[in-house]
């Protein structure tokens, strides 16, 4: 039987190298998403909103809080090192935001096993809870940094 691997401790061991993964996204990053937090299972993200993240009424695009919430969960599933995918989503908006407004998304681990991890995403505007997302990730069995199958 295989012994089980301590993923805590391969993100403790590998930190720089996955933090380096994980921040290096070229669409995050052509958005302008900061990420500002990153913990084993938790991720914060940030973003100052543009006058061309706007829809028809002068609000920030739902598309965009999407992006910014979907980039958090995405780095708090793969804390690990190993290779996460988003399996569903789902957000409810419940406040809008602005041009100049600076929004942040938190992502939260609630449980994760062998295949799947469950995590909760909040954005806020200010301290105010503006949207919120529930995410499935599914596991794959690859880790995308070497590790020593001995940890």
């Amino acid at each position: 039987m295989k012994e089980k691997i301590d993923e805590y401790q391969i993100y403790k061991k590998h930190y720089e190298q996955i933090y380096n993964q994980v921040k290096n996204d070229p669409y995050a990053q052509s958005l302008g998403i900061k990420l500002t937090k990153f913990e084993a299972g938790f991720a914060e993200a940030t973003l100052d909103v543009q006058s061309h993240m706007v829809n028809a009424y002068g609000t920030v695009h739902g598309a965009i809080m999407y992006a910014l919430a979907d980039h958090a969960f995405s780095v708090a599933c793969n804390a690990y090192g190993k290779t996460s995918v988003g399996l569903s989503t789902t957000i409810q908006f419940m406040e809008s935001a602005k041009p100049g407004d600076k929004i942040v998304a938190r992502a939260t681990e609630v449980r994760r096993n062998f295949r799947t991890g469950f995590y909760r995403i909040e954005i806020f505007h200010e301290e105010k809870l503006i949207a919120t997302m529930e995410a499935v990730s599914y596991r794959k069995d690859h880790y995308f940094i070497d590790i020593d199958q001995q940890e």
